[in-house]
């Protein structure tokens, strides 16, 4: 008499395989969403300071990119420095870890980034890993006002912390 099927035993033993690689997976798998997020969030960043730079050109006024209540890692707005006029606002879908040497960044009508005083300015925008104290996605502004998108592995000291 022949067999058809599988035992018992075989179903039980191909079931624990599958928990098995499922427990693997899981980890790999948050890592790299947690990844394409924050290379997301970088390249909207970015996105949204070239557009505020581009209308400071041309509008030759004054645009001032600023993180909503305060915290880069909430989203951010693009707004007319003189009657505080809301062009853009991003809100992120969950709060991630930005840190910023800057509390916000103002373009003049030449598309120059300037400080509160009149000085050149330019700055850099780390998206945080949570786990370590080190960046993989950069947002860079040089003192021109070219803005830049950089990835890789970075030391990160203002990731550091809480």
């Amino acid at each position: 008499m022949r067999q058809q099927g599988v035992t018992l035993i075989q179903m039980m033993s191909v079931l624990a395989m599958v928990a098995l690689l499922t427990q693997l997976a899981a980890p790999a798998y948050a890592n790299l969403t947690e990844d394409l997020r924050q290379a997301a969030a970088a390249r909207d960043l970015a996105q949204s300071l070239r557009s505020a730079r581009g209308d400071a050109l041309l509008q030759n006024r004054s645009v001032v990119v600023q993180p909503l209540e305060g915290d880069w890692g909430k989203g951010w707005q693009t707004v007319l420095e003189g009657n505080q006029q809301l062009l853009r606002e991003h809100r992120l879908g969950r709060p991630m870890r930005i840190a910023a040497n800057l509390e916000k960044l103002r373009f003049s009508g030449l598309g120059v980034p300037l400080r509160d005083n009149g000085a050149f300015s330019g700055g850099t925008l780390q998206i945080c890993q949570r786990a370590q104290g080190s960046s993989q996605h950069r947002v860079v502004v040089a003192p021109s006002g070219r803005v830049s998108l950089r990835s890789g592995a970075s030391e990160a000291p203002r990731c550091v912390g809480p």
